[in-house]
């Protein structure tokens, strides 16, 4: 990376570009990509298509419900862009998604280190990128003559979007390689396989009662933090379940009858999809039953017992996305260690690559989603790291332009 990359990146995590489920505040998505395609012009890729996606896309199948609620109006601020050089076919492709969460976080370089939001999830990979697509061009004449080259940077990637209206509606647009990789903070090893999850909501829908006379009302509180222990023991062996957020209220002086109980379930397929949502139903049975056996004698907690199962629900806010199962990248392997097959992945955008007939999916990028304090306070990323991925970037377009994508 030169200085005007380190310049670039540094304009980029100045803008504040967390989407509407992640925050109100301003989304400058338009500026920060017309900075980055302006970029990516100075090396030779041009602009195919720079648009918000149509609101069509909200109606299909898989969206979560939430983005719905918003109404399709939020997405004239959600734009995508897809950059390119050279033909469509053999191409390599490379995802990388410009929006953020929130908070917001001042952007920084202290000469090694990049902070800010975004600076390692994706902001910092995306301009790394570009600047390995540029060694990649003046390394060999192959590159943009005998193969493609596509970039997809993205809106629609957090938030719990999961690309439905950024990544989704470009690859059905026909706008992928038969090499593509997702810049995801994967610590350099190349991970050819994504789960998909799914998001339950318990939801219980009682009534409300002042403290001084508790017993007349449902207590959702403790109804909600019992389930929440009891499914947190019966998921556990299922593998990565996030038992996630519970809220009933934030008074002190009343019972709140009304609340809900968040879980995100990851999957590497479809049946253990299935064979989690049984689990997590038999699950909320049983924790339903052990909650009316044990409260229905308490005396401000028995019509709480006695009503749980009816003022209790389960409902899907995310549900049916595909996985991208493993696959085989020979040109991967020779260049970057593979994701050890026994550790878990996790999932992004490139499950949208699953069931498209011939082409290869993988997910590679520097850092660490936890180390880099990716989604959490101080997220960072080190120069050098995102030089080894630029080095990287350089060598997969090479190698794939020499081989015609063999």
């Amino acid at each position: 990376m030169i200085e005007a990359d380190r310049d670039l990146l540094l304009r980029l995590l100045g803008l504040p570009t967390a989407g509407p489920l992640e925050t109100a505040d301003e989304v400058l998505l338009w500026e920060a990509m017309r900075l980055y395609a302006d970029a990516a012009a100075e090396i030779g890729l041009e602009t195919r298509h720079f648009a918000a996606p149509d609101p069509s896309v909200l109606e299909l199948p898989g969206v979560p419900p939430v983005l719905r609620d918003f109404g399709p109006e939020f997405l004239a601020c959600q734009p995508s862009l897809v950059l390119g050089i050279g033909p469509a076919s053999p191409a390599v492709m490379f995802n990388v998604h410009l929006d953020t969460v929130a908070p917001f976080e001042p952007a920084g370089f202290d000469g090694s280190r990049f902070t800010g939001r975004g600076a390692i999830d994706a902001k910092g990979p995306a301009v790394a990128l570009l600047a390995g697509i540029r060694a990649a061009l003046a390394a060999d004449p192959a590159v943009g003559r005998d193969a493609g080259v596509l970039v997809q940077a993205v809106s629609g990637e957090e938030g719990g979007a999961m690309g439905t209206f950024g990544t989704r509606p470009l690859v059905d647009a026909g706008f992928h390689g038969e090499l593509n990789v997702f810049c995801e903070p994967t610590g350099l090893r190349h991970l050819p396989r994504c789960s998909a999850s799914m998001t339950a909501c318990v939801r219980v829908d009682g009534d409300d009662a002042i403290d001084d006379e508790p017993h007349r009302g449902h207590n959702a509180t403790v109804l909600l933090g019992f389930l929440a222990q009891h499914l947190a023991a019966e998921l556990a062996p299922h593998g990565r379940i996030c038992v996630a957020g519970l809220h009933t209220g934030h008074l002190h002086n009343r019972v709140y009858g009304r609340g809900e109980l968040l879980l995100n379930l990851p999957y590497e397929d479809e049946d253990s999809a299935t064979k989690l949502a049984a689990a997590l139903e038999h699950g909320l049975r049983d924790g339903l039953a052990g909650f009316g056996a044990r409260f229905r004698d308490s005396p401000p907690f028995r019509r709480t017992a006695a009503d749980a199962a009816a003022i209790t629900g389960l409902h899907w806010r995310k549900r049916g996305l595909p996985a991208l199962p493993p696959q085989d990248i020979p040109l991967l392997d020779e260049l970057v260690p593979r994701w050890p097959d026994d550790e878990p992945g996790f999932t992004c955008d490139a499950l949208w690559l699953a069931g498209v007939p011939g082409v290869r999916t993988t997910v590679l990028g520097p850092g660490s989603l936890g180390a880099n304090n990716a989604h959490s306070s101080g997220e960072y990323a080190d120069a050098e790291d995102l030089d080894r991925f630029s080095h990287l970037v350089r060598d997969i377009i090479v190698r794939f332009s020499r081989t015609g994508g063999k």
